[in-house]
């Protein structure tokens, strides 16, 4: 009789465990709470209160609750999801991808920065992932024409994307929904955040391109030089037909798409709360005190002040104007709307059912009882080191709960607090765990894109793992370095 193969539960699974687990806890842990100012807890306020054991029905109603607490996360994500489904059947990020890569044949050594560039503020921007799948078809014909082999294109794409996640400037799904449970602002940390990303791209271009001259200069070096029949037999062929064309409509798309992350980025940073700049501020006040005007605007939200609701209308009325570029009607656009929404769904759920955790732990009155903890450590640990301690820890929770959001969702209710006791900002919470979490999965054999990459190009998962390994290192000390120098010096 055969074993069954151990696999690894999804999140969801996972998630509920834990929650079953902390309402186990309830029982034993002591109950405990702080005094709060301005939603931090007060060191030195703890007090033991009365026991609030979670029971059965408490752990089925904790993911209900959870749901109504991060209904705004909730339907940003969905609505987001919308949006990109209606972008991508347009084809438009196919297309000024193929564009960028016809283009730049026969100067290919140039073609490994460029196009890593471009994943990389795919994933910074709103964590692209899977839909890099579809980019292999196109650009390996040319890498393996030029001289380079299935593994450089991989790397390309793969660490691109990759990067741009870990260093998620503005991602929603990450560093979006960090800062709303750490109860900051989206612009919190995003001078770290686009440090980090820099540092990572350069890295990673330079990983890329090292490995690539040396292939093209002696094919043996290719570490899958012995099985490139395999490898490469499916893509030794010139682009066909079905390649999309990058026209008019589609750059339309690509302009709209580049200006809502634009406006997103200028209304998500707190100008006049940390940087003392009022000009957005002045300007909407002005609009709005114009006649007529200012009425048919409306009660709008000034830039530096926005949120996820003000986001939701943003990708909302976004994917409205590039159905209207595309000339779809009514039915198209809802229709695709909802497909991409439908694709997002488990995230949203995700979401739910972590946020359900803390809930768990929050009406057992556990959380402060745990930060209490939390916080006796702390005071024999310099706070400089707190960041990337947290982030190691979670390189390996992230096998544990692989959804980024749920992980999120998960942990920074209780580690984002734990950084108020040693005087480090919450924003290098948030960090720790977006960059920890897609730092595992540049090696995690669970990380359905990496797989799904690898099996694509025939390339076995231990050859990747074993030439990986030195860039998945150098990506943890570039993580710590910034994460330390920058809550000394930002």
């Amino acid at each position: 009789m055969k074993k069954k193969k151990f696999k690894m539960p999804t999140a969801f699974t996972t998630l509920l465990i834990l929650t079953v687990i902390v309402a186990v806890l309830t029982f034993v842990i002591p109950a405990g709470q702080y005094e709060y100012k301005d939603g931090m807890p007060v060191s030195g306020t703890y007090q033991v209160v009365e026991s609030h054991p979670q029971g059965i029905w408490d752990v089925i109603h904790a993911p209900v609750e959870g749901f109504k607490g991060a209904i705004d996360v909730i339907l940003f994500v969905l609505v987001l999801g919308g949006c990109l489904g209606v972008i991508f059947e347009t084809k438009a990020i196919d297309a000024a991808l193929s564009k960028v890569t016809v283009k730049l044949k026969g100067r290919e050594k140039i073609l490994i920065p460029i196009l890593m560039t471009i994943c990389a503020i795919g994933g910074t921007t709103y964590g692209m992932a899977e839909e890099t799948i579809a980019f292999y078809p196109i650009i390996l014909p040319i890498l393996l024409a030029a001289g380079y082999d299935v593994v450089t294109g991989v790397m390309i794409v793969f660490l691109g994307a990759g990067v741009g996640i870990a260093g998620g400037i503005v991602n929603p799904f990450s560093v979006g929904i960090g800062s709303n449970l750490a109860g900051i602002s989206l612009g919190d940390g995003i001078v770290c955040r686009v440090i980090l990303f820099v540092l990572y791209l350069i890295f990673a271009i330079a990983f890329v391109m090292h490995y690539g001259e040396k292939v093209r200069k002696n094919p043996e070096k290719s570490i899958v030089h012995d099985i490139r029949h395999l490898t490469d037999a499916p893509f030794q062929k010139e682009m066909g037909d079905n390649v999309p064309e990058f026209d008019k409509k589609r750059k339309k798309v690509i302009l709209v798409f580049g200006i809502m992350f634009l406006l997103m980025i200028l209304a998500i940073i707190p100008w006049g709360s940390k940087f003392n700049i009022h000009i957005f501020e002045n300007i909407h006040e002005f609009l709005l005190n114009i006649p007529v005007i200012g009425a048919i605007l409306g009660h709008t939200t000034a830039f530096g002040d926005w949120y996820f609701t003000e986001m939701t209308m943003l990708f909302l009325l976004g994917a409205i104007l590039i159905g209207k570029i595309y000339k779809y009607n009514e039915k198209q656009i809802v229709n695709l709307f909802v497909a991409g929404a439908k694709d997002i769904l488990s995230v949203a759920l995700v979401l739910g059912v972590a946020k359900g955790l803390s809930v768990v732990m929050t009406n057992g009155m556990i959380i402060d009882t745990i930060l209490h903890f939390g916080e006796s450590i702390l005071t024999h640990l310099q706070a400089e080191v707190f960041p990337a301690i947290s982030y190691l820890l979670y390189i390996p929770a992230s096998l544990l709960i692989p959804s980024s959001s749920g992980l999120q969702t998960a942990t920074i209710p209780i580690l984002a607090p734990l950084s108020d006791f040693i005087g480090i900002g919450r924003e290098f919470v948030v960090m720790a765990c977006q960059a920890g979490a897609e730092t595992m999965n540049f090696i995690s054999p669970t990380q359905a894109v990496l797989i799904g990459a690898l099996t694509l190009t025939n390339i076995p998962y231990e050859r990747w793992l074993k030439h990986i390994l030195p860039f998945f290192v150098g990506i943890i000390l570039i993580t710590i370095s910034v994460l330390t120098l920058g809550s000394i010096f930002l």
